[in-house]
């Protein structure tokens, strides 16, 4: 391709709303451009990118069995009535009316869409396994749409859905697109983790996410580097170290904390390590308020409490329900002297000679001790998040933490949508039972800025090989005005598109400095430079993208080598 017949339009600034990296260099170096909150439109070389992503997406997928479809974007309300979604996904929803004022959404997701098909044409378990997918502009309401095409409202996404007759068939396709994925990702040339993680809105069983590793990631990834153990932040679990509680050291005291109200504020006063107080939250369930209890340190996981039974639907309680029960200010309340159910996390529950709130204004409470001071916790349960250098519940070492952007997710969904829209098929023995289902998606379009975020340096954007626009960039200095450049340049270039290489021949009357710099910013991995003193010496430049000097390459072998480089990434 070259430049003149092709369309490139970069900036020297990115405007001013753009925040991450990755929205910043995607608009600077002409990948999208936006239309409005939300909504942007993906620009040729932008458009080159996302063809390749989708490309390897869809090459994996169909290696893996799956069978590609297309389905509507506009979907009916009555199959989101059928599932029970309609009223309970939200606001991300974008619902519309027809010129007939029937109701219909545009799809953020396909589960009841894809339901529907399969129990119109599936009848036999002869019939299954089966798995779909499709590759598709999605539309989510987001309340704030930010980051570019990191969080944009409208988006590309490659859905998948498999259907089952039985756990264990599911079971296997499950495992199936776990391998599909983590090839995907590794032969888009991502540095990427796997964790277990909660099925959330979509709903059903098991649960990975796929996150591309980068510092601006907006999901903390548990992991331990001795082993294969990884999940998110709200489902992490660490292995509870065996230790005895501490001895009771000297009597229970009352100590003045005025105007000291967290665990950290406390700790300076009275000179103690945070790591010896405890936090009161003062929860509500079904009418009961429960104290839970955390090491001053740590902070709650809402999602494994609500994975206890009878904190399900809790929430914290608001100041006047804690003068209500306790008569004192929220920041000075604890454990001792209350009658209310206390639920300890395990890490309290073998603490000792710790620091709590008095229940009294402006003071705490020093040297407390279970069954001396404070009753036994009525519930021991892990209720916190787990911190860097905790043990990994495998037992293979500790646990560390990292930044990562979710760009994939898959779910056992079980028969969570083939019960609510009866979805069955005919069994063995004749008898309908309803099919097992699977749900894989990709967020296509987040992969591009997720690859920007996780590589880019001052100059641009720095793309893996197998995502960028353009394999090579060929630059010639003083094209127009000197004739041996422009006829080595132009064998140059017919050489690399006859070897299948994709190559961008800037041939623009500009100053080299605005060509170097523009192909920098695109993130080109390769650039060969043509100018009249190299060529006086029989030589060309060669510069890798990460590379910080270039190359002298003689002009003979530049084909060789060009080949050479491009095909070794």
């Amino acid at each position: 391709m070259r430049v003149s017949s092709f369309f490139i339009s970069t900036l020297k600034e990115a405007p001013a709303e753009a925040e991450l990296a990755s929205h910043k260099l995607m608009l600077r170096a002409g990948l999208i451009k936006r239309l409005g909150s939300g909504l942007y439109t993906w620009m040729p070389l932008g458009l080159r990118v996302l063809r390749k992503v989708e490309n390897i997406v869809r090459e994996e997928m169909d290696k893996s069995g799956a069978v590609e479809i297309l389905m509507p974007a506009v979907q009916p309300a009555e199959l989101w009535q059928e599932s029970g979604r309609w009223d309970v996904f939200g606001p991300q929803m974008l619902k519309i009316k027809d010129r007939h004022q029937r109701d219909f959404c545009f799809g953020p997701t396909h589960e009841e869409v894809i339901t529907d098909i399969a129990r119109r044409e599936i009848k036999s378990y002869r019939q299954l396994p089966l798995t779909f997918y499709q590759i598709q502009t999605k539309f989510r309401d987001e309340i704030r749409p930010r980051f570019g095409v990191m969080r944009a409202r409208e988006f590309v996404m490659k859905d998948g859905y498999s259907f089952h007759a039985g756990i264990e068939s599911l079971e296997k396709t499950y495992r199936t697109m776990y391998d599909t994925y983590c090839r995907i990702f590794t032969r888009l040339g991502l540095r990427f983790r796997a964790v277990t993680a909660d099925t959330g809105a979509i709903g059903g069983s098991g649960s990975h996410e796929f996150h591309v590793l980068a510092d601006s990631g907006e999901d903390a990834i548990v992991f331990c580097p001795d082993s294969d153990y990884a999940a998110n932040i709200e489902m992490a679990e660490s292995l509870q170290s065996i230790q005895a509680r501490s001895v009771a050291d000297g009597v229970m005291r009352k100590v003045e904390t005025a105007g000291a109200r967290t665990c950290q504020e406390v700790a300076a006063v009275l000179d103690t390590p945070v790591e010896q107080t405890i936090k009161t939250l003062a929860v509500i369930a079904n009418g009961q308020m429960y104290l839970l209890l955390l090491r001053g340190d740590h902070h709650l996981n809402e999602l494994k409490t609500r994975k206890i039974p009878f904190l399900a639907d809790f929430r914290l309680a608001n100041e006047a329900e804690i003068l209500a029960e306790t008569n004192c200010l929220p920041g000075y309340i604890g454990p001792v002297g209350l009658n209310l159910p206390l639920i300890a996390d395990p890490v309290v529950a073998v603490m000792g000679n710790f620091v709590c709130g008095a229940n009294e204004e402006g003071y705490h409470l020093a040297n407390v001790n279970f069954d001396r001071d404070v009753k036994q916790p009525d519930h021991i349960i892990d209720i916190r998040n787990v911190v860097a250098g905790d043990l990994s519940p495998d037992g293979r070492g500790k646990l560390e933490i990292c930044r990562g952007i979710e760009v994939g997710h898959i779910f056992q969904l079980r028969t969570k949508y083939s019960e609510a829209m009866k979805a069955g098929y005919l069994d063995e023995s004749g008898q309908t039972q309803p099919m097992e289902m699977g749900c894989y998606g990709i967020g296509v379009s987040r992969i591009v800025a997720a690859a920007i975020e996780q590589d880019h340096d001052e100059r641009g954007i720095i793309f893996p090989a197998a995502m960028a626009p353009f394999q090579i960039a060929i630059i010639p200095i003083g094209m127009r005005k000197n004739a041996q450049v422009r006829t080595e340049a132009e064998k140059l270039y017919t050489a690399i598109v006859a070897a299948g290489i994709g190559v961008l021949l800037d041939d623009r009357d500009e100053r080299p400095g605005v060509m170097f710099a523009d192909m920098e910013l695109i993130g080109i991995p390769h650039r060969v430079v043509i100018g009249e003193r190299g060529l006086k010496e029989g030589n060309v430049e060669y510069q890798g993208r990460r590379e910080e000097r270039s190359q002298a390459v003689p002009l003979q072998a530049v084909i060789d080598f060009v080949r050479m480089r491009v095909c070794g990434d």
